[in-house]
């Protein structure tokens, strides 16, 4: 059971934050527009979703087991802060409470795209996780676009060196790219490429999406070539089609494809049929009732981003507080629906009170 005892604030002295280009700041607008509620999609991905109530659970609720394991390192909760910044200046102290907050809770942390930090190394700082975290599973990231423009094992190695890195996270996003202003958007032959990295990397690397989920048949594929960690990433959290359409100026676009993609419940059922993955649920992770809806369809573990967001530009206790919440939320359920670890709950009944749109 994850203790309640206060962050506390390391001595090292705060990260510098790198200076901000002249031209136009992604990463900064990323931010800022992520935190918009408009940006989020409609209707909560786990709302049609309901678990069988036991009035009769026959267990203590301080009994209740929360921990996981991922990369061989053992979690207080099935949770991992989701890929969210850096790159930027606000990006260096989000991620420094982010994983002052992962590690006083013992659960895993991804960082943002790096490909910034590669091209230009002055701000590699604001990726800098490990020396706040360096106990706790910490995940690299690039694009996987990137392996068609230049990029291969050698950055890949070095995203991972940078920061410490347990595992390199290799995300797909060809709906963001295609709206995105500066998007890059050749997808042909990408699969070899992630296989090339799968074999010379020399550490494990998990697939994701961005906000738009993984299929059966992809996942499926992945799998072929030696991924054996899937994040699903799906339709239920923050639309980044709203996100980049507004970036564009070009808000019908947004609204057009906001709610495109595979619902995140169902990327992780599909995702869970494949043998020997193991499948991270995000998107649209609001609250602990959703991990344990999550959990129920088969995630391992889940990934949270927006929920942290916030309470990362204030501080880390700020964080701590919404991961105790979360989990608080978690163990609740679990006590409703009498399962004493994530083993029981992932045999908790669990029904679709309503079927999604079309």
């Amino acid at each position: 059971m994850i203790e309640s005892r206060p962050a506390q604030e390391p001595a090292a002295s705060e990260p510098p934050e790198p200076p901000e280009p002249p031209e136009r700041d992604r990463k900064a607008e990323h931010i800022a527009l992520a935190l918009e509620e408009r940006m989020q999609v409609r209707r909560g991905a786990f709302d049609r979703l309901a678990f069988e109530h036991c009035a009769l659970p026959e267990i203590d609720m301080e009994e209740i087991d929360t921990s996981c394991e991922l990369l061989g390192k053992r979690l207080g909760a099935p949770l991992l802060v989701s890929s969210m910044t850096g790159g930027t200046g606000e990006a260096a102290r989000i991620n420094r409470h982010l994983a002052e907050a992962a590690e006083e809770r013992r659960i895993a942390i991804a960082v943002g795209s790096q490909r910034k930090a590669i091209e230009d190394p002055v701000t590699a700082a604001s990726f800098e996780v490990r020396r706040y975290a360096p106990t706790v599973p910490v995940l690299g990231n690039l694009g996987a676009v990137q392996l068609n423009y230049g990029f291969g094992v050698e950055h890949c190695r070095g995203a991972l060196e940078m920061i410490g890195a347990d595992a390199l996270v290799l995300h797909l996003n060809p709906l963001q790219e295609a709206i995105q202003p500066e998007g890059q958007t050749r997808f042909a032959r990408l699969l070899p490429r992630i296989a090339e990295i799968v074999d010379g990397l020399g550490a494990p690397v998990v697939v994701k999406e961005i906000g738009s989920g993984l299929s059966e048949p992809v996942g499926r594929e992945l799998q072929r070539v030696g991924v054996r960690i899937l994040d699903t990433a799906g339709v239920g959290g923050t639309s980044w089609a709203r996100i980049e359409a507004a970036r564009a100026d070009d808000f019908d676009i947004g609204e057009l494809f906001a709610d495109w993609g595979i619902p995140t419940p169902d990327s992780i059922r599909a995702l869970a049929r494949i043998p020997g993955i193991q499948v991270i649920g995000s998107g649209g992770i609001r609250h602990g009732l959703d991990v344990a809806k999550a959990i129920a369809l088969g995630a391992d573990l889940t990934g949270m981003a927006y929920r942290f967001l916030g309470p990362a530009r204030q501080s880390a206790a700020a964080v701590v507080e919404k991961i105790d919440r979360t989990v608080r939320e978690l163990k609740i359920a679990m006590f409703c629906v009498g399962a004493r670890n994530l083993a029981e709950l992932r045999r908790a009944p669990l029904r679709d009170v309503w079927e999604p749109a079309p």
